[in-house]
């Protein structure tokens, strides 16, 4: 009995089974599983969308679309052509050709290929009326990006075409497509791309279109992509340019109320429209190759520099929120800070305050090495184990963003580095490290490598009195939310109480008689900032400088880092300054400064070391 009521069971068991696989088909067809990937009956077109324009903050039109042409090719359909010809009007080599027919053949044999992409408008006149020669081979209608502004290249980034990589691990892109590469193009192509509306048309056993594929039932109209209004101040974005010509470096401006970037510059830079269009493989591998002024590399997000005197505003709020130092502190200088028996434990100062007094105040605006290097010391030495000194010093600075990454929604980056104890112990196995061993990292030398972004983020915390905005690079999205990770506050470990008394020692860094920044003081506004010089093994040291403005309620925090520029204000000073005046009074008053700044070349220092470049 038992067997005999299996038997039907199993009859039942395995109708429904093929009852649920008809309608899963039939009914329910996979995402990417289209009708086309599955009878060789159906042809199938996509009808590429608009893709999403980009704006700056003040509605600058930065990024549009142009209208390109790409020649594309079904190799099954592809009868006998006359070669020679057919490679003469779409301007390529016999050799190229085979090869592209080639890789489409293997792609599939089924699935349009792109074989010659991005036509000009003439080339597309002319090509219009000869392709009814050439079975197999059609025109496909594509937008491309277009730059109407000769700027921020590294900020906007390219599109390029998908490789064998992209189409493996992702089903919407076929070959020949385009996706964003780098910067803002990369990190929000979802949204930029749209979405490609698809058409699949039926043939009969000769070949021939017949008609839409199920009356169309599959078939989908194309989606734009959304616009996208950036932070950046393009208007600002390339006065700092023009400043920075013939010189290398990185500038990153935040409006610390909110943790928009209003200024992404890195130098040397390149014109966006070289990635564009039938060159723009030759474009790129120029510039990638280009070892010696690396203009592909984003200094603002991705060199990794001491940060120098910057840094010892760290230093003292370290040791202000550790009870180990207070305002009235005092540090005696003697030309430098005796850290061991050795002579060779010195470090050298050049404040000017020899044998006088030194306080929190005076140590800012006259960048003492001695009275930061104590305050560092300190902190480590509070703790039975320098490790756990170092840990805690790790802890402060760390909470700025130093030596992490920033969790923005910027492509590329660093994480630099913030020395902690475990660092330490890897380098001193036998525990033989102390304060002493560590003493540069309180001036921003030793270990210490920060980006940039990072050190104009740390600023806009030191002027918000101690908590920041995530910076990101994207304002509004059309349709769309931005994510609620970029408005809610991040809080430093340090008390609100200790970042007065440092503000009032960077704004005397402009208003006392002897600040470091004295020179480059401008009228009408207060501004507060810190000098910084760091060394470099490889040249001469790198210029550097922090700023925010106005002192109370500030609009703009900014960094400038201008490799090889000597000392902070020579050159970082200067122009952080300048951009600071366009920003907040939108005019400049003081015009030989400028024209100093745009005349000003460090390409002889750069020469220098271009015979030490070596290729790996």
């Amino acid at each position: 009995m038992k067997r005999v009521g299996l038997f039907p069971f199993l009859i039942i068991f395995i109708g429904v089974i093929f009852v649920v696989r008809l309608f899963y088909l039939q009914i329910l067809p996979n995402k990417y599983q289209l009708p086309a990937f599955n009878n060789s009956a159906i042809k199938v077109t996509y009808d590429y969308p608009e893709r999403g324009f980009i704006y700056d903050r003040n509605d600058v039109l930065l990024v549009a679309n142009q209208l390109t042409y790409d020649i594309m090719v079904i190799p099954r359909d592809v009868i006998e052509l006359d070669t020679i010809e057919f490679c003469n009007l779409i301007k390529i080599t016999k050799n190229e050709f085979l090869a592209k027919m080639a890789k489409a053949v293997k792609y599939s044999t089924r699935i349009p290929s792109t074989l010659v992409a991005q036509l000009s408008k003439a080339d597309f006149a002319f090509l219009q009326e000869k392709m009814h020669k050439f079975k197999g081979f059609y025109i496909q209608r594509r937008s491309l990006r277009e730059y109407p502004i000769n700027s921020a290249p590294n900020v906007l980034g390219y599109i390029s075409e998908v490789d064998d990589n992209i189409i493996n691990n992702n089903a919407y892109y076929q070959m020949g497509e385009l996706i964003g590469t780098a910067g803002v193009e990369k990190t929000y192509e979802e949204i930029l791309r749209g979405k490609k509306g698809v058409k699949f048309i039926q043939r009969n056993r000769f070949n021939k279109e017949i008609g839409p594929y199920k009356n169309g039932l599959y078939d989908t109209l194309p989606v734009a992509g959304n616009d996208i209004t950036l932070t950046i101040d393009s208007k600002l974005q390339q006065y700092g340019e023009a400043l920075m010509a013939n010189k290398r470096g990185g500038i990153v401006a935040i409006e610390p109320s909110t943790g928009e970037i209003l200024t992404l510059i890195s130098m040397p830079t390149y014109d966006p429209n070289l990635m564009v269009g039938r060159e723009r493989s030759k474009n790129f591998s120029k510039l990638y190759l280009d070892v010696y002024s690396k203009p592909l590399l984003d200094r603002g997000l991705q060199a990794q520099y001491p940060p120098g005197s910057p840094f010892k505003i760290m230093s003292a709020l370290a040791a202000l929120q550790e009870n180990v130092i207070t305002t009235k502190s005092v540090v005696y200088c003697f030309g430098g800070y005796k850290y061991g028996s050795s002579e060779k434990a010195f470090m050298k100062c050049h404040c000017d305050t020899y044998g006088s007094a030194v306080m929190l105040d005076k140590a800012i605006y006259r960048s003492c090495n001695s009275y930061f290097a104590t305050a560092y010391r300190k902190v480590i030495e509070k703790y039975r184990k320098p490790y756990d000194g170092m840990n805690a010093w790790n802890k402060h600075v760390e909470s700025f963003g130093l030596g992490k990454y920033l969790n923005n929604d910027l492509a590329v980056g660093q994480k630099g580095l913030i020395p902690n104890g475990d660092f330490y112990n890897k380098f001193y196995p036998n525990g033989r490290w102390r304060a002493s061993t560590t003493i540069s990292n309180g001036i921003g030398q030793g270990e210490v490598l920060t980006t940039p972004i990072q050190l104009a983020n740390m600023t806009a915390a030191i002027a918000n009195r101690g908590f920041y905005f995530t910076p990101h690079i994207v304002k509004n999205i059309r349709g769309k939310n931005l994510d609620k990770k970029y408005t809610e506050p991040i809080y430093t470990t340090i008390d609100t109480k200790h970042f007065d008394p440092v503000i009032e020692g960077l704004f005397n860094v402009f208003e006392q008689p002897n600040g470091t920044a004295r020179g480059s003081r401008v009228e009408g506004l207060q501004i507060c900032g810190k000098t910084g010089t760091a060394e470099n093994p490889h040249g001469q040291d790198h210029s550097i400088f922090i700023a925010f403005a106005p002192k109370d309620n500030p609009k703009i925090a900014i960094a400038v880092f201008v490799e090889n520029g000597y000392w902070g204000s020579r050159w970082a000073v200067p122009i952080a300054t300048l951009m600071i005046e366009q920003y907040l009074k939108g005019e400049i008053s003081r015009i030989d400064t400028q024209e100093r700044m745009y005349n000003g070349s460090l390409e002889d220092e750069y020469r220098k070391q271009k015979v030490v470049v070596k290729r790996n």
